[in-house]
């Protein structure tokens, strides 16, 4: 299975716990290939090598045939510069997905999946990666709060996917040039979610899956298979953003009240000090 990254040195320690779930819950005998996309420019610093070959020497402990590999995109980001969006709430390499078809390594893929640094895997995703892309170029849940908000094929018809789990047909997006016409976009429109928004408004054959593939809300369902832990809105005692992460440990135990990472995080907590 391809999987990707795309971040700066800030995302370290969340995907080092979402590796590890993918090694823990992931799907027993599955081989990983990922990938981490970052850059190395002015005001980004960039996901440092030392610890890719950290991740890359414990996947290989789960399995010799797992690896995780670093992927400078620098070059590729600044011709490609998102002009209208550098200065969003979000860092520059929360766009850094859009560029996967710029790169040979990845462009070369059958199928590559997306996920957040703040991604949990809670159960075997096999299924969900394998699952028929005939014609399709991403496949992704609804977002949990714009599904209701925006709609781009139809006023009253949801098709607002959350960007943070994202299934990718490279073969179709190649041929379509739906990724390049997403990155053009962000150089040319400032957007709210610019990754996102762009996403949405270039795909035009989509998949729509279970949520189960995306949950974004505080808690996992019995069902649930990829915990994504996004921001969530909270309306009592007063209103606000909740924002916890699955590597604060403390908050997912005290404000979350989630105990059922704790395997994942007791082996998280061990490595920290080397990682």
């Amino acid at each position: 299975m391809n999987i990707l990254y795309c971040g700066d040195a800030g995302i370290a320690k969340g995907v080092l716990v979402s590796i590890l779930s993918l090694m823990m819950r992931g799907g027993k005998d599955a081989i990983y290939n990922i990938y981490i996309m970052t850059i190395d420019c002015e005001g980004v610093k960039p996901f440092p090598a030392g610890r890719a070959r950290f991740l890359d020497k414990l996947v290989k402990g789960y399995n010799a045939r797992n690896s995780v590999r670093l992927i400078d995109a620098t070059k590729v980001f600044m011709e490609n510069l998102p002009r209208k969006n550098m200065g969003s709430y979000f860092t520059p390499c929360s766009m850094l997905r859009l560029y996967a078809d710029k790169v040979p390594e990845l462009a070369a893929l059958d199928r590559l999946l997306y996920l957040d640094y703040d991604v949990v895997c809670r159960g075997d995703i096999r299924e969900f990666y394998g699952m028929d892309m005939t014609g399709v170029e991403a496949a992704g849940v609804l977002d949990i709060y714009g599904r209701w908000f925006y709609h781009y094929r139809g006023l009253f018809r949801q098709d607002y996917m959350n960007s943070g789990v994202m299934l990718f047909n490279m073969p179709e997006c190649v041929k379509s040039g739906c990724l390049a016409r997403a990155a053009k976009l962000c150089t040319e429109r400032k957007m709210m979610l610019a990754d996102q928004a762009a996403l949405n408004k270039v795909i035009e054959h989509r998949k729509l899956v279970e949520r189960k593939y995306n949950e974004q809300g505080e808690r996992p369902r019995e069902d649930t298979v990829l915990h994504h832990f996004s921001n969530n809105f909270k309306f009592w005692p007063v209103f606000h953003v909740q924002k916890v992460k699955p590597f604060e440990v403390e908050k997912v135990h005290k404000v979350l009240k989630i105990y059922e990472y704790d395997d994942i995080l007791d082996v998280y907590k061990e490595l920290t000090e080397a990682f």
